[in-house]
């Protein structure tokens, strides 16, 4: 039989819990005990038990949250804070109120018990409580993780019944217990309120047109129709009654329909787009080209610009176009070889990158962001040729290169949150393939970012060269050679472009252009001081 600090808490338990919790206890740990041996997961949930001593799994865990940083780190912190509260009540404080003997130790098979025999008092789990607590106190910060985290949780609890440290009632009250100390956390201490940072940029006077009079509007709906906005065609149309709308039908080419529209009896004095960030570069390009403000309606899947330029919902677009507010921003300019420039608002590439973003995004709905990063990585990195390029005529052998327009405050391997739309300079990351182990490295990088890649660079052991290396310009040149069976790719927000078939070499040049687009945009409000 399992030992207790006092033969009364025995007792109490008997006084405390009612008849029928007792019963299903009994019923449970006969039911438990039942069941055909299996060595191997008898030995599985003994090592998860032990391993979640004094919290060392969760301690563990909670680490590699605090280096992926954002909500993550978030839920690492709240996770440990709740975990400290909820295994100081269970076992300070409810197992001297509630106490209770374990169960009878002669009734559980022998390789399922555990190597050290717990001797405290039953009542609650301490091990539930800390995996509850820190699980969902996770989970409250950032609900990927708290999913990803969940099953973790829920089979260190079971392993508490399997391996007959505790009764049925015990790792339920340690659940309950864990969970609502995480909860009751979150209401006495909300989360901070996170605001986008500031991306100021001159604010410049653009048509203002109340019935959008004057503006000629593509919607791309191949971009993905979002249930909770409204459909494009009926919207615009009640919003903006006089503006001109054009739908994208399959084989459209952006470019092709606002030179036409341009070249009509009546040319728009503003151009508009709903659709992705592909569409809003093609459409970007057409309009700086042809010296026209660009109105953005965020339609897409991530709309990275929109958000920047101050139109980060439909209606704001809709408010900014009646007013006339507007900024002017940067962008940049990518030119392959000796073809036309393209321009880029969010970031530029070329390597593995686009690969990684085409395949996470496929899985992304199924297992989460971070899951699917994690996977996107490794296969991707798994069947990728590294290339050696020369990154303005600096030598270098490596699995991508970005370079995003503005510096950016993203810690991922590709930038694409603008600090300012008005700095005037090019942020670029070079994903190295070098050192020990340059696939395990590229892996880290590409799915944990910076920070994560970072950390791995300083293991004791490993050359001092970081993985990814960041540093700022104002025009980048970069010409780059694979060894791979297919042509060097580049990519920009979104598209890819291919160079020649036979292309096993290309070179490529970003350059910022300071001011270089009018935006429609509302202002940022001033923080308070």
């Amino acid at each position: 039989m399992g030992l207790t600090a006092h033969p009364f808490i025995a007792l109490r338990r008997v006084r405390i819990l009612p008849r029928w919790v007792r019963r299903a206890d009994a019923r449970a740990s006969t039911a438990i005990n039942g069941h055909r041996h299996l060595p191997s997961l008898d030995r599985a949930l003994a090592r998860l038990s032990h391993l979640a001593d004094r919290s060392r799994l969760w301690i563990g865990i909670a680490l590699a949250l605090y280096a992926i940083g954002g909500a993550a780190r978030r839920g690492a912190v709240r996770g440990v804070a709740s975990l400290v509260v909820g295994s100081a009540l269970a076992n300070l404080v409810g197992k001297r109120i509630f106490g209770g003997d374990r169960p009878v130790l002669k009734d559980v098979p022998v390789p399922r018990r555990l190597k050290k025999t717990p001797t405290s008092a039953s009542f609650p789990s301490g091990h539930s409580a800390s995996a509850a607590a820190f699980v969902t106190g996770v989970a409250l910060e950032s609900r990927r993780s708290g999913a990803i985290l969940a099953p973790l949780g829920a089979t260190v609890a079971y392993s508490r019944l399997h391996t007959g440290a505790h009764w049925l009632s015990d790792v339920v009250g340690g659940v309950a217990l864990g969970s609502a100390i995480a909860i009751v956390g979150r209401m006495l201490l909300p989360a901070p309120s996170r605001r986008e940072p500031q991306r100021s940029a001159p604010a410049v006077d653009l048509p203002a047109l109340p019935e959008g009079t004057g503006a000629f509007i593509l919607v791309n709906t191949s971009s993905g129709i979002d249930p909770l906005r409204p459909e494009p065609w009926t919207f615009l149309s009640e919003a903006l009654p006089g503006a001109v709308i054009r739908l994208l039908e399959e084989g459209d080419e952006i470019a092709e329909v606002i030179r036409a529209a341009l070249a009509s009896a009546m040319p728009p004095r503003v151009l508009g787009v709903w659709g992705g960030d592909g569409s809003v570069a093609a459409a970007a390009d057409a309009a700086r080209r042809a010296g026209l403000p660009l109105l953005i309606f965020p339609g897409g899947t991530f709309n990275h610009f929109a958000r920047t330029a101050g139109a980060p919902t439909i209606d704001d677009a809709v408010d900014a176009l009646r007013s006339g507010a507007g900024r002017r921003v940067d962008i940049a300019e990518l030119t392959i070889g000796e073809g036309e420039p393209f321009t880029v608002l969010n970031a530029a590439s070329v390597g593995v990158y686009p690969d990684f973003v085409a395949e996470r995004e496929s899985m992304e709905k199924r297992l989460g962001k971070p899951i699917a990063a994690f996977v996107a990585a490794a296969r991707v990195l798994a069947r990728a040729v590294a290339i050696d390029v020369r990154v303005d005529g600096r030598p270098a052998r490596v699995w991508s290169v970005a370079v995003a327009t503005g510096e950016n405050s993203s810690t991922s391997m590709v930038p694409l949150q603008r600090r300012r739309l008005d700095d005037g300079v090019l942020d670029v990351r070079v994903l190295h393939a070098r050192g020990r182990m340059p696939r395990l490295r590229g892996l880290v990088a590409l799915a944990f970012g910076m920070r994560a890649s970072a950390m791995l660079d300083r293991v004791p052991g490993r050359a001092r060269l970081a993985t990814i290396e960041a540093f700022t310009a104002r025009q980048v040149r970069i010409q780059a050679r694979t060894r791979a069976s297919e042509p060097i790719a580049f990519a920009h927000d979104g598209e890819v472009t291919p160079t020649a078939s036979d292309d096993r070499a290309a070179s490529a040049i970003v350059t910022i252009l300071p001011g270089g687009l009018d935006v429609y945009g509302l202002p940022v409000p001033s923080r308070p001081a």
